[in-house]
C-alpha cells in the first residue's frame, strides 16, 4: 500500500479553514481508544491524558471501544467531524486490520491525519527452558532438525492476526525455518502456554516477559528491534543473529479525522510529546518496556506507511486472517 496517510496529510495541510482560526479547544475532547483497559496503548493514554489535559485547557475523555481488530474504534473516529474533538488511539492493529478486515465502510490511507506516533514497544523472541538452544543460531539449527524429522517447533500467539502471530511469520519468512502456530485467545493464555511447556516458543513483548527472563522461566534468544534494549545488553537484535531487515515492534499512534486543520494536529502532537517526556511519565514507561516516541504528523505519517505496507507484505505471504 503506497503514500498511505500522505494524501489525507496532505488535505489537512492545504485546509487550514476557520476551525483551526478559532480557539481550540473550547470543549471537552474525546479520545477513543481501540482496544480494552490494560493494554499498552490504555496504559500510555491514561497516564498522558491529564497532562494533555492541562496543557490544552480542557478535559481528555477516555473512551475504550475494543473489537474487529480495533476497526469499531477506528470507523468511530473516520465518520467523526474532523475538529480536532475526536481523536483515535490506536495500535499495531491499525497497520494489519486493513489487510484483515474486508468491505470496511472506512479506507485506512485516507480516513485519518496522523497527529502523533506515541510510543514503540520491544518485543522478545522467547522459549520454553526445555528447548534445546543457547542462542538464535541453535534456535534456527533445532528448529530444521525438527522439521525434518516431522515435528515441527511450535509457537503461541494471541490470535490470529495478533501482533506475535506477524512477528513470528516474519521470523519464519525471514529465516526459512518451519514451524506450527498455536493461536490462543490472548496474549495472557500464550505466555502460560509457553510458561506450561505446551509450546516451544513465543515472540512477545518485552513487558510480558522480560521479568519472566530475569527469573529464569524463560529463555530469551533475541530482541526485535533494530537496536539492543538497555535492560538486556547481552541480548543480539535478530538483526544481527542474521535475520537481515528484521524488525517487527507493538506501537500506539493517535490519529484524527482526515481533514482536521493542521494547526490542531500539531498541537495536539505538542501535547502529547510534552506529557510523553515528563520525567515520571518516562520512569513509568521505562518500568513497562515501552519507549516514548511524540513524533511529528508528517512523521508518523511516513512510519504509519512503512509499517502498512510492511504488514502487507507478512499478510499476504503467510495468508494470515483472522479467526
Amino acid at each position: 500500500m503506497q503514500n498511505i496517510h500522505r494524501r489525507a496529510l496532505l488535505g489537512t495541510l492545504l485546509a487550514a479553514p476557520a476551525l483551526a482560526q478559532s480557539a481550540w479547544p473550547a470543549r471537552p475532547i474525546r479520545a477513543i481508544i481501540s482496544f480494552p483497559p490494560g493494554g499498552a496503548i490504555d496504559t500510555v493514554m491514561r497516564l498522558i491524558g491529564p497532562a494533555m489535559a492541562e496543557a490544552l485547557g480542557q478535559p481528555v475523555v477516555l473512551e475504550n471501544r475494543p473489537g474487529a481488530a480495533g476497526s469499531i474504534a477506528a470507523g468511530a473516529v473516520a465518520t467523526a467531524t474532523p475538529d480536532g474533538y475526536t481523536w483515535l488511539c490506536d495500535s499495531s492493529s491499525h497497520a494489519t486490520a486493513p489487510h484483515l478486515i474486508r468491505n470496511l465502510p472506512f479506507r485506512y490511507d485516507t480516513a485519518f491525519a496522523p497527529i502523533t506516533h506515541l510510543t514503540t514497544v520491544p518485543m522478545l523472541l522467547v522459549a520454553h527452558p526445555s528447548v534445546p538452544a543457547g542462542n538464535v543460531a541453535e534456535f534456527l539449527a533445532l528448529a530444521r532438525a525438527r522439521a525434518a524429522e516431522g515435528r515441527e517447533l511450535n509457537y503461541a500467539s494471541g490470535g490470529n492476526g495478533s501482533s506475535p502471530h506477524y512477528a513470528a511469520e516474519l521470523f519464519r519468512q525471514l529465516s526459512g525455518i518451519a514451524i506450527t502456530h498455536v493461536p490462543f485467545r490472548g496474549g495472557g493464555p500464550a505466555v502460560q502456554a509457553l510458561l506450561a511447556g505446551t509450546v516451544d516458543f513465543h515472540i512477545g513483548t518485552a513487558g510480558s516477559s522480560a521479568a519472566l527472563v530475569q527469573e529464569g522461566r524463560l529463555k530469551a534468544f533475541a530482541v526485535t528491534t533494530r537496536d539492543r534494549l538497555p535492560q538486556f545488553p547481552a541480548l543480539p537484535t535478530l538483526r544481527e543473529a542474521g535475520l537481515a531487515g528484521y524488525e517487527w515492534l507493538e506501537w500506539g499512534a493517535m490519529l484524527a479525522p482526515a481533514g482536521t486543520p493542521a494547526p490542531i494536529l500539531a498541537r495536539a502532537q505538542a501535547a502529547a510529546r510534552d506529557a510523553l517526556m515528563l520525567p515520571a511519565t518516562r520512569e513509568r514507561l521505562e518500568r513497562l518496556s515501552i519507549t516514548p516516541v511524540g513524533a511529528t504528523p508528517a512523521a508518523t505519517a511516513q512510519f504509519l506507511t512503512e509499517q502498512h505496507d510492511l504488514a502487507g507484505r507478512v499478510t499476504r505471504s503467510a495468508a494470515i486472517t483472522l479467526d
